[in-house]
């Protein structure tokens, strides 16, 4: 897929990947719908992507949880563009708490933002994306194929979606839409400033070491690099990959390295 001239919606575009992401695309030539509940920050970034790159970016405040703000940002896109080519399902947010200490309201906002957020802009956007033989992407994570301690309801809402997504790809298979899920290691991006703790307060501070990380501008070439190929999984490190492997194979064992790795972050969780 040429993504010049087509119509690409991005939920949580407001920073971190979906920014970066709207930028890449825009580079590209792509026509953008930008969704996220930050609406002047919104403004300003579609602006910026309009006067810089030559293209059309409209933002639309949405807050995904919510179905009814879902079904609005497909029909605004519907009343400006005519169509939609490209579903980008990239809003989330994180978490750092033990489920034994751990407000299941917390895990509850998880799956709502997470989970239900893809499955509502999905929901409304498919009957658009299957006249055009469009993508819908998942920005997915790690966590969506091994369980992390202290992030339990993030990697459920992961696993939830990762799971949705594969059964929507076998029930297209026929249609022609295009469905990818994107796996990012972990990325430089303000995603665990703003994780919740155990009583649904943002933590403020990332307690592992970002300069190691990948960059959400790096992760946006590879997505965006994904969509023009139409490829089917993107697992994005060889730590990632490695883990994936490890827990079809060595499950047990991956089991103990994963308690030794979050048992040495900052402020570890686990002792």
């Amino acid at each position: 897929m040429k993504l010049k001239d087509k119509v690409v919606i991005i939920t949580g575009a407001s920073s971190g990947i979906g920014k970066a992401l709207a930028i890449e695309l825009a580079l590209r030539g792509a026509n953008l719908v930008l969704a996220a509940r930050q609406y002047v920050t919104l403004c300003q970034i579609t602006q910026d992507l309009q006067n810089q790159y030559n293209v059309k970016a409209i933002a639309v405040q949405c807050d995904v949880a919510i179905e009814e703000d879902c079904a609005a940002l497909i029909k605004q896109t519907i009343l400006t563009f005519g169509r939609v080519d490209v579903l980008v399902n990239n809003a989330g947010i994180s978490m750092r708490a033990l489920f034994k200490d751990l407000d299941l309201k917390v895990m509850k906002n998880l799956m709502d933002v997470n989970f239900w957020g893809t499955v509502y802009c999905t929901k409304y956007a498919l009957p658009e994306i299957i006249k055009t033989k469009g993508s819908i992407i998942g920005i997915s994570s790690i966590a969506g194929y091994k369980g992390l301690p202290g992030r339990s309801g993030y990697s459920a809402s992961k696993f939830a979606m990762n799971g949705f997504m594969d059964a929507l790809r076998i029930e297209n298979l026929k249609t022609g839409v295009h469905v990818m899920v994107a796996s990012p290691g972990f990325t430089a991006s303000n995603i665990r400033n703003t994780a919740l703790d155990k009583n649904g307060v943002q933590q403020g501070e990332s307690t592992l070491e970002e300069e190691k990380m990948m960059t959400a501008e790096q992760v946006a070439v590879i997505i965006a690099d994904g969509i023009q190929n139409r490829a089917r999984t993107l697992i994005m490190t060889p730590q990632g990959k490695f883990t994936v492997f490890l827990s079809k194979f060595l499950p047990a064992f991956l089991d103990k390295q994963v308690f030794k790795v979050f048992a040495k972050e900052k402020n570890a969780l686990l002792k």
